[in-house]
């Protein structure tokens, strides 16, 4: 289950205001994008911001973007039981703020955590 305070601040990310912002933003959805269907499609509009020499103009489809990002990282994704013994691989990230790690087995998400 997705812990409440995530998705509380997660809801209360204000509108990027900058490419850094977005970047920002990216960076966290991007940890996740296996549980995101189609990630690079949404996230396209916000990346195109990105690029050296872009200029920042934030449109209707930025804010769709964002806000599909969003709400697709304060759902829970759907895990599978495991079958057997074998093919578990984990996947961790830490940082000095906290740590999030996802164990698999054959490409389907088992259980995730997050500190």
């Amino acid at each position: 289950m997705v812990d409440p305070t995530n998705i509380e601040d997660v809801m209360k990310w204000e509108t990027p205001k900058s490419p850094t912002e977005i970047r920002s933003c990216l960076g966290l959805a991007g940890y996740y994008r296996r549980f995101i269907q189609n990630f690079s499609y949404i996230a396209t509009p916000l990346i195109t911001l990105t690029k050296k020499g872009a200029l920042y103009t934030w449109s209707e489809k930025q804010e769709r973007a964002f806000g599909e990002l969003k709400k697709r990282l304060c759902e829970a994704p759907i895990l599978v039981p495991p079958e057997g013994i074998d093919d578990f691989a984990i996947f961790s990230d830490a940082s000095k703020i906290g740590l999030g790690c996802i164990l698999t087995q054959r490409d389907k998400v088992v259980a995730y955590a997050s500190i």
